[in-house]
């Protein structure tokens, strides 16, 4: 079992019809038929969306969002049309809320790796291989591998894992020519933000885009290249062979697991509220990495 502790009740716009609440973000339609993103301060581990807020995660995701479809404009078009509220929108709304192309998504999830780590990892251990594709013996937590790879997974629910699939998979459940643009794009952004990122002091072990058609075209959607959907490391402290200092949720997850917190994830208990402590830590890590990205200040 897992989902929401507490799922929220989202809030009513007028104009706005609500389409869907996700682990972070709520979804709507306006009379012209676009979509509004609100990004939440939710967060979510193990599965669960946790009843703790982190303060200015929202708008920490979604301003480094524009930052990053920015950097990437001229490799991809992406959703965004304004960053206006809509009129009646809570003025909460500000700085987190995105109007966007409504687009005929693609339902795969668009991993890139550059590093081995995480589900890659352990799938890595049993058959040195990560998504079907061959990799050289003697790589560990941490490695850098010869050049990144295209490892999609398919969209899961709320409170249920993505879960790795081959490209061979892709390509029967989208078409031959989708699963290829798909591959060409996912590993050109990644690729475009690994090396930004590496000026910036900062490794980009992985990280997932979503895409979407406007008519013909391939447009990238949702959130990118955020400490939600990507691994951050500090590039001075990288040591293969072991976890890594990370830019995202460590904090929580280390905590969750702690004798401290009293919850055992292998119940069917939802995990407890979180103390001030890990909430403050959390939210000095997000803004870290915007700042460090963007190079400038948060405010």
């Amino acid at each position: 079992m897992s989902g929401f502790v507490e799922k929220p009740e989202p809030i009513q716009v007028p104009g706005l019809v609500h389409l869907h609440t996700g682990k972070v973000r709520e979804l709507y339609r306006s009379e012209a038929g676009d979509l509004v993103m609100v990004a939440s301060d939710r967060i979510s581990a193990y599965d669960w969306v946790l009843p703790t807020e982190i303060p200015d995660k929202g708008r920490v995701l979604t301003q480094l969002s524009l930052w990053w479809f920015d950097q990437l404009a001229d490799l991809l078009p992406n959703h965004v049309l304004s960053t206006e509220l809509p009129d009646g929108a809570p003025a909460d709304w500000a700085g987190r809320t995105l109007v966007c192309k409504s687009l005929n998504m693609v339902p795969v999830e668009c991993v890139a790796r550059g590093y081995l780590t995480g589900s890659g990892l352990v799938e890595y251990d049993e058959s040195r291989t990560v998504c079907g594709l061959a990799l050289p013996e003697g790589l560990v937590d941490g490695s850098e591998l010869p050049a990144p790879i295209f490892t999609p997974a398919t969209k899961a629910a709320v409170g249920e894992h993505d879960e790795n699939v081959s490209y061979e998979e892709v390509a029967r459940q989208v078409g031959a020519e989708t699963a290829a643009q798909l591959r060409q794009a996912t590993l050109a952004a990644y690729s475009r933000a690994r090396d930004i990122a590496r000026d910036r002091g900062i490794i980009l072990a992985d990280t997932k885009f979503e895409f979407g058609f406007d008519g013909e075209h391939l447009v990238i959607a949702d959130e990118v290249l955020t400490p939600d959907s990507s691994r951050f490391w500090p590039a001075e402290q990288w040591e293969p062979g072991r976890a890594q200092p990370s830019y995202d949720k460590q904090f929580v997850r280390d905590w969750l697991t702690s004798a401290e917190s009293g919850w055992d994830r292998r119940s069917e208990q939802p995990p407890p509220p979180l103390p001030e402590h890990i909430v403050d830590a959390t939210r000095t890590k997000y803004v870290e990495a915007y700042e460090r990205l963007t190079g400038t200040t948060w405010s």
